[in-house]
């Protein structure tokens, strides 16, 4: 059986946030996760932009949602490059959230044996140096 790593004791770099992207990043510091939605196209987006994918306007609201979805893609790492040299295997997943966005991510306290295309998942947020949370997943059980 394959131990997979949770990927939690990896250094990570705060990000370099730009001006769109400040109140995502501000709400992480309360485990917050905020969604850029678009009125006109009644559509949410993530990642952050400073424009509507849709429409291309940049009239969007910050609406914060549960974090829930279930996953679409998943793979498992066994090779990286620093930081996460060493810390292999671990799982990347693709999450399909509840608002119809994908979300790239970390997959932590999930076994080999629990990881399927469908599982139900809820945020985990690991701290970063500056005092906000990288937005990971895990199961919700």
């Amino acid at each position: 059986m394959i131990a997979i790593n949770d990927t939690l004791n990896v250094r990570r770099e705060p990000p370099r946030w730009r001006s769109f992207s400040k109140a995502f990043w501000d709400a992480t510091r309360e485990k917050r996760l905020l969604l850029q939605y678009d009125p006109t196209s009644d559509r949410y987006q993530h990642f952050p932009r400073a424009c509507s994918i849709v429409t291309g306007s940049p009239a969007l609201e910050w609406r914060e949602v549960a974090g829930k979805g279930e996953i679409f893609s998943y793979t498992i790492a066994r090779r990286a490059r620093p930081p996460f040299a060493g810390h292999e295997p671990f799982f990347i997943v693709l999450v399909t959230l509840d608002q119809g966005v994908n979300v790239m991510a970390n997959m932590v306290k999930c076994s080999l044996e629990d990881m399927k295309i469908g599982l139900r998942v809820k945020p985990y947020w690991a701290q970063l140096s500056n005092g906000t949370h990288l937005l990971m997943f895990q199961p919700d059980r």
